[in-house]
């Protein structure tokens, strides 16, 4: 039924026109009117339904990304460029404290559901069963982005290509998306967490090893995890060929780090944030925040996507872990916040003393802080 908006048709232009035009023809032009009314009439109705699905998927954050776009529905980037031109998806499975007999469905899981990226290490102990799923799943291997980590025990440049092999021989792939250093610490091979003092001060041959690996193709990204920005710039300051592409390292509501965040930035490093939601028993804690309680409610989404969709608004990678179905499938479905919500957001994160919780300098015998010291390195001048 055409909109009230529109006026009634004439049904006469005139006695003189009328007298001297044909019915049938009248009867024929009406029905032409009549198809082009209820032709525009549709068109509306049809546009009309487009706008509101569209708006209630950026909404709840229901859009997948695909393979290759690199903005979805919310207008959060889908991937992030690296220095290399490689694009890294910004939402990843992390699989660090997943359970034997566990990962391996999650990742089935995370992959079915729409993820490309499957964040792992060696010291996981789990790079055989994720790459065993990564075999079942049937999505190949092009599509899927793989990063792992070098251990402490295998900074010597000697020792970096063997322990490489391990990862990728695990994993059932010739190639690793991104492969990071793990922590600015190495330890004597072999030994129980004894100190290399001179690899942990000067991380350059360890880092000139690994751009080997990039130009012999069993690596198309390197990066570092766990650094500060004393240490980057102690490492950044060497002749490199290949500048790291991004720091891994514990980043959520209650250790936000906004100097090393803002530092990344101006200098072209990309933050990927593990812990996302909180460490340990932070979860709970975190998604009962008022601040994110809040923006769930009016977004229409989860506490859990609204941190999430918090980091990747930030500019950084963002690496959720879970084995529970319905979680990981939730993960990855993010939303872009108003510029208000983020704000606040961001205000309470910042407005508490910083709560790191992932520090392994006393257990691992050191006698400085990973973070707050700088271990004798030789930071150049800012």
């Amino acid at each position: 039924m055409p909109s009230a908006q529109y006026k009634p048709l004439s049904q006469h232009d005139g006695d003189e026109e009328q007298s001297s035009i044909d019915p049938s023809r009248v009867r024929n032009r009406h029905k032409r009117l009549l198809f082009h009314i209820l032709a525009i009439a549709s068109v509306m109705y049809v546009s009309y339904l487009g706008v509101r699905a569209i708006a209630r998927s950026s909404k709840i954050g229901f859009g997948k990304p695909c393979h290759g776009v690199h903005r979805n529905l919310s207008s959060l980037p889908s991937h992030f460029n690296l220095p290399s031109g490689h694009q890294i998806p910004s939402v990843a499975l992390g699989v660090w404290k997943a359970e034997k007999d566990q990962v391996g469905d999650a990742v089935k899981t995370a992959l079915k559901a729409g993820y490309k990226h499957i964040d792992g290490a060696w010291v996981y102990r789990n790079e055989e069963e994720v790459g065993q799923a990564l075999k079942d799943s049937g999505v190949p291997r092009e599509q899927i982005w793989l990063t792992s980590k070098l251990w402490n025990t295998f900074h010597a440049p000697e020792d970096v290509e063997t322990a490489l092999d391990i990862s990728l021989r695990a994993l059932g792939t010739e190639y690793l998306d991104l492969y990071l250093i793990h922590w600015p610490i190495a330890f004597k091979k072999g030994s129980n967490n004894v100190l290399d003092e001179e690899l942990t001060v000067n991380p350059y041959p360890t880092w000139k090893k690994l751009e080997e690996l990039v130009d012999k193709g069993k690596i198309r990204n390197i990066g570092v995890s766990n650094f500060n920005i004393a240490r980057l710039r102690n490492l950044t300051a060497n002749p490199l060929k290949y500048k790291p592409a991004v720091n891994q390292v514990e980043l959520n509501f209650w250790n936000p780090q906004p100097e090393l965040l803002k530092w990344a930035k101006e200098h072209d490093l990309l933050l990927e944030a593990y812990s996302p939601l909180g460490s340990n028993n932070q979860v709970k804690e975190t998604l009962q925040v008022p601040e994110v309680q809040a923006i769930a409610k009016e977004l229409g989404i989860t506490p859990a996507q609204a941190i999430i969709s918090w980091h990747v608004q930030r500019g950084t990678v963002v690496l959720p872990k879970s084995v529970t179905p319905s979680r990981v499938v939730e993960n990855l479905h993010i939303v872009k916040l108003p510029e208000d919500l983020f704000n606040k957001l961001e205000k309470a994160a910042s407005s508490h003393p910083p709560k790191r919780v992932v520090n392994p300098s006393a257990p691992w015998g050191l006698s400085f802080d990973i973070f707050d010291d700088d271990g004798g390195v030789t930071v150049p001048a800012a």
